[in-house]
This record gives structure tokens, C-alpha cells and sequence, in this order.
């Protein structure tokens, strides 16, 4: 059989939703999905996130993928890109979440008004709101303040999936907020 058959094949074996063809697809692409993550982020963790962010996505949207427009690499590049893409939008979220939390933990603002109860409640809604490894996850990484490596291994999580859900979780949860702090 040629190649150009053989792609067909696997094409359409993907898109039919066959496991085999998701492997196959994965053994083939996922290094050079992983490098152009790893490019993009700098960070192994962060890379093996959006590689296996990539292909949950194609695999969910397969029936979307049209064999006649792009070749299935191409449509798994552009899949990765945007996954790059969210995860660089992710850290810039997290990063203006960390400075907030700087800035309103000077030594100087230390004597200050106790904690509002009804503010209390809503961060704690909003907790309640995650998918259940995420609340455990920040739950965690706020309450108990320990690192991401002590939360990966309390819960036997890869380092880059505990990092993956605080980054998600806090852009969600400022989101959520800042819509609520919108509507009052």
C-alpha cells in the first residue's frame, strides 16, 4: 500500500473513533507536538500539558477534522498552537494574580480589617465550583500551603497536572469573580 493510502486509512480510522488510530496518531505526532510546546513555554511540565491537552482535543473533535482540508498532522499542529497559546494567556493570568496577592500582603497592610465573612463565603463557592481533582488541587496549594511538588505527590499527580489545575482554577475562579464584583 502506499503512503498516501495508508494516511487515508488512519484518517478515517481516527475520525471513526478507533483507539489503535489514536495511538498510532499519538506515536507519530505527540514528539513534535511537544516540541513546539516545549519551544513556546520553556517548561517540560508545561509542555507534556499542552501535548496531552492537544490530543484530549483532537480526539474529542475528530469528527470536526476533514482530511480534504489539511493534512491530520497540520490539524494537530493548529490544535497545539492554540493549546500554547491558552497556556501562555494562563500564565499571564496567574502572574497578575501573584502580584495582586503581593501587593496586598505588604508588610504595611498587615494590620487591616479581619477577613469579610461574606467575601470568605464566595471564594469558598467558588472553590466548590471546580471539578473535583481541582479543589483538592487548590484547596491544597492555599489552605494547607503546600508546593506543587508536595501536592503532586500527596495526590500521585504529574508536577505539570497540579500545575495545569492552579493556573486553570485561578483564571476561572478571577473570572467568576470579577463578574460577581461587575454585577454588585
Amino acid at each position: 500500500m502506499s503512503e498516501a493510502v495508508d494516511e487515508k486509512a488512519l484518517d478515517a480510522r481516527f475520525i471513526d473513533g478507533d483507539e489503535r488510530a489514536l495511538e498510532e496518531v499519538y506515536r507519530r505526532w505527540s514528539p513534535v507536538v511537544f516540541t513546539l510546546a516545549l519551544r513556546s513555554l520553556g517548561d517540560r511540565a508545561d509542555a507534556e500539558d499542552v501535548t496531552q491537552r492537544t490530543f484530549v482535543s483532537a480526539w474529542t473533535s475528530r469528527e470536526s477534522f476533514d482530511p480534504s482540508k489539511a493534512k491530520l498532522s497540520t490539524w494537530l499542529v493548529a490544535i497545539a498552537r492554540r493549546r500554547v497559546a491558552d497556556a501562555h494567556e494562563s500564565r499571564a493570568r496567574v502572574i497578575a494574580v501573584q502580584q495582586e496577592a503581593m501587593r496586598l500582603t505588604r508588610p504595611d497592610d498587615l494590620v487591616r480589617e479581619p477577613p469579610d465573612l461574606a467575601e470568605s463565603i464566595l471564594v469558598a463557592n467558588e472553590i466548590e465550583q471546580l471539578e473535583p481533582d481541582a479543589q483538592n488541587v487548590v484547596r491544597l496549594a492555599f489552605f494547607d500551603d503546600l508546593t506543587h511538588a508536595q501536592i503532586s505527590e500527596r495526590l500521585g499527580m504529574p508536577l505539570g497536572t497540579v500545575k495545569s489545575h492552579i493556573r486553570r482554577s485561578l483564571g476561572r475562579m478571577r473570572e467568576r469573580l470579577e463578574v460577581n464584583d461587575v454585577a454588585s
